[in-house]
């Protein structure tokens, strides 16, 4: 089995794409990375719309009309949940293997 060449995400990328499983705007997205991680990953703005132009591009994510004209929403697509379902599971072998050697 080869590699998906996009793997490993960065954490940042892995956060945004867990997050947009449900359809949010950027400041909301930066929030909830935050929440979730139990403040111990901020994502700054830049660095936000980065990635998200970065993800658009890669068909990762895709913006969605809302009724805000000052926000744009945004939710993950077909292809970017398959990347991060291989995250996932790239990420609980590597676990299981540690478990293995005792850790």
């Amino acid at each position: 089995m080869s590699r998906n060449p996009h793997l490993p995400l960065t954490e940042t990328t892995f956060y945004i794409l867990l997050v947009l499983t449900t359809p949010a705007h950027g400041y909301a997205i930066i929030q909830e990375i935050e929440k979730l991680s139990n403040g111990c990953v901020k994502v700054a703005a830049g660095t936000m719309y980065g990635a998200i132009e970065n993800l658009l591009k890669l068909n990762w994510i895709e913006e969605i009309p809302n009724n805000e004209k000052r926000r744009r929403v945004y939710k993950i697509t077909d292809i970017g949940e398959e990347v991060l379902t291989l995250e996932i599971e790239r990420l609980r072998s590597l676990i299981k293997l540690s478990s293995e050697f005792g850790y």
